[in-house]
């Protein structure tokens, strides 16, 4: 067996290659983004053939670049994932790549500048649903992949696992993944769903926070009354959730969940209010919510959102008292935490506030632990380097991250020797989960390069 370092390329005429690459890249993400792949959503206005065509987009692409063992899982929430293993040298470490191809809703198509699944060039941006989150990061590990093959070949085995349900929190790849131990083991895991702190600032990911999505429904009548004739006697559901919704926040905004530490601190790089102003595109004269700093906020503390409401909208409103009302809450919650716990202590927080002796039924519909990964590693040392040299001038910096990734802990949980690191393209300006959601072709093509240098210096690394 030959032992010999793994001979890096010449990063400048790697870079040239996975820039000339760029234009491929581009067609790829129009096919890709062409896909309105909103998993588990409403069948008559996503239907379950947009991600079966994603799902098979992928798996075709794998196989192109030769990888084996192509499949198409079959995941317990009724989704797909793909999978893929490319050998490499005898000898090499293996390192798991990770992206997924389902989407959240375009939300208010009317407010997208161009159509949502239609990628479109604009201000130097490419513009669609999942550009960025986490299309994109299924062309950057093929980008990766296909500069290291002109190049001397792609130095460690590979495998490939882009998920089909990560925006529902559903869960299915993880139960698969348990089941299934052996498929997904790793020496090191890169999950490409992250992004840099700032345009350009190139940033691994070290901390996550788990969630909890809770459903809560409130009853207090037999059916719906006239306002006039029984309003203000009459016990009204809607005003009943309204009261138990604002118990979850101080005056200030802080989440206030009884039992529940809201006190962390965040030791890391920090994030200046004027910047998450900005970025959070906060109106003049409007306060952030919460104490302490933007960091400790976004990445030690817990946070409650109330992300949905079941009541009559206004247009269609008529003089009533609700008898029965629901809300859909997300609770994220730093490293550290307990989702499991959290969970118990948000829905005993809503039963206690619970006025009037409303009937109140909650059930658990998303759950994920907190995430902290080993930044001592040798695969964040080789990152680090691969960085460097994708971004001139740059040093890696680390950061947390407000949002979930439930499979992260999944995977240290069945891998706990396996080195985890999270990149990927949804920077600020990329405004994931929001309209207009777009990748800078620049982070695409900065983060090819890093990812193949990455795993042309965690392959030296293990000899």
């Amino acid at each position: 067996m030959d032992t010999s370092p793994t001979p890096l390329p010449d990063p400048a005429e790697l870079a040239t290659t996975v820039a000339a690459l760029q234009g491929r890249a581009r067609t790829e993400l129009a096919e890709l983004v062409a896909f309105e792949s909103v998993a588990l959503a409403d069948e008559e206005r996503f239907p379950r053939s947009e991600c079966e065509g994603a799902a098979r987009w992928v798996a075709d692409a794998l196989r192109a670049e030769g990888f084996q063992d192509v499949a198409l899982l079959d995941t317990p929430d009724g989704t797909q994932s793909v999978y893929g293993y490319l050998p490499g040298p005898e000898g090499a470490p293996t390192v798991l790549l990770y992206a997924h191809y389902d989407v959240q809703p375009p939300l208010d198509e009317d407010a997208w500048v161009s159509p949502p699944f239609e990628l479109t060039e604009r201000d130097g941006r490419w513009y669609g649903r999942g550009a960025a989150d986490c299309k994109g990061g299924v062309i950057m590990h093929l980008t990766a992949l296909r500069a290291l093959k002109q190049h001397g070949g792609v130095p460690v085995n590979v495998k490939v696992i882009v998920e089909g349900s990560e925006e529902q929190g559903t869960g299915g790849l993880q139960r698969y993944a348990e089941a299934h131990p052996e498929l997904l083991t790793a020496d090191a895991i890169v999950i490409g769903d992250a992004g840099n702190f700032r345009l350009g600032l190139p940033t691994v990911t070290a901390t996550l926070r788990g969630m909890s999505l809770l459903r809560v429904e409130v009853e207090t009548l037999g059916g719906n009354l006239h306002s006039g004739m029984f309003g203000g006697a009459a016990p009204d559901a809607l005003a009943a959730l309204i009261r138990m919704l604002d118990s979850l926040r101080a005056e200030d905004g802080s989440t206030t969940i009884e039992g529940l530490d809201a006190d962390g601190v965040w030791e890391g790089l920090q994030y200046p209010e004027e910047d998450f102003r900005e970025d959070a595109k906060v109106l003049d004269g409007v306060s952030l919510t919460g104490s302490g700093t933007v960091a400790d906020r976004l990445w030690a503390r817990p946070s409650v959102s109330v992300i949905g409401i079941d009541c009559p909208s206004v247009a269609a409103a008529t003089p009533s008292v609700q008898a029965r009302a629901g809300a859909l809450i997300s609770l994220r919650v730093p490293p550290g935490m307990d989702a499991v716990k959290a969970n118990e202590l948000l829905t005993a927080h809503l039963e206690k506030a619970a006025p009037w002796g409303a009937r109140v039924v909650t059930r658990q519909v998303g759950m994920g632990q907190p995430f902290q990964a080993d930044t001592a590693s040798p695969a964040y040392a080789s990152m680090a380097e691969a960085m460097a040299v994708a971004y001139p001038g740059q040093e890696m910096q680390t950061a947390g991250m407000g949002g979930s990734i439930p499979l992260c802990n999944a995977l240290t949980s069945l891998y706990p020797e396996a080195e985890i690191l999270l990149i990927g393209l949804s920077e600020p300006e990329a405004q994931i989960h929001a309209v207009n959601e777009s990748v800078s072709p620049e982070e695409l093509e900065r983060l090819s390069l890093a990812e193949a240098l990455f795993l042309v210096n965690y392959a030296r690394s293990k000899h």
